[in-house]
């Protein structure tokens, strides 16, 4: 699996980073998503398609 993030269609909504912590962050300065872990192992897998799925913006994509 692989993580791919669109900071421009990022609308600092948080949402990512409540469904995975390990894998997503914000920046302090504007919200802006921040990826950790660019290739999480397959235990990480199911909260990463959430934060996919919950993002409003559609700013994350998975590679599989």
């Amino acid at each position: 699996m692989k993580v791919v993030v669109d900071e421009e269609k990022c609308i600092a909504a948080g949402q990512c980073v409540s469904a995975a912590m390990d894998v997503f962050d914000q920046r302090d300065e504007d919200g802006i998503v921040v990826l950790l872990e660019g290739s999480p192992g397959p235990e990480l897998a199911d909260d990463v398609r959430n934060a996919a799925a919950v993002c409003p913006a559609l700013a994350i994509r998975i590679e599989e």
